[in-house]
């Protein structure tokens, strides 16, 4: 399974920007998905996640009133939706999957890296003030 994540780009503030994750290979699904984010010289943080079966969406605080994680009726592709864009949102933003095979994410570990089986390679998103 891949992950590619798209939409990304250059953009001022207070635009928008749709980021897009779409699974490719075998046939997938996934229990949960999420986004982060790594700022140039910072560690990767999370953004936002949302699980599909257990139910709840989770943003960071940085981000919430901002930010949407949504899918399409298909269920092919996740989205970010990030409105209100400000300087401090430019970062590689990277999506990730949990693997519906394995359990569930629990509500404490959905900010938590290692809780994702895959990873796109990232969608650069830049900010100008």
């Amino acid at each position: 399974v891949q992950l590619q994540a798209s939409g990304g780009g250059l953009v001022q503030a207070g635009d928008s920007l749709k980021l897009s994750c779409t699974a490719s290979g075998r046939a997938f699904s996934s229990s949960a998905t999420a986004w982060f984010r790594q700022a140039p010289g910072k560690e990767r943080e999370f953004v936002a996640a949302r699980r599909w079966r257990a139910g709840g969406t989770y943003y960071a605080d940085s981000v919430k009133g901002r930010f949407t994680i949504f899918r399409d009726t298909g269920e092919n592709s996740v989205y970010l939706q990030m409105n209100s864009l400000q300087p401090e949102d430019t970062a590689i933003y990277y999506c990730a999957a949990r693997d519906g095979g394995r359990p569930g994410v629990i509500t404490s570990q959905v900010r938590v890296q290692a809780s994702y089986d895959y990873w796109g390679q990232g969608t650069q998103v830049t900010v100008s003030s």
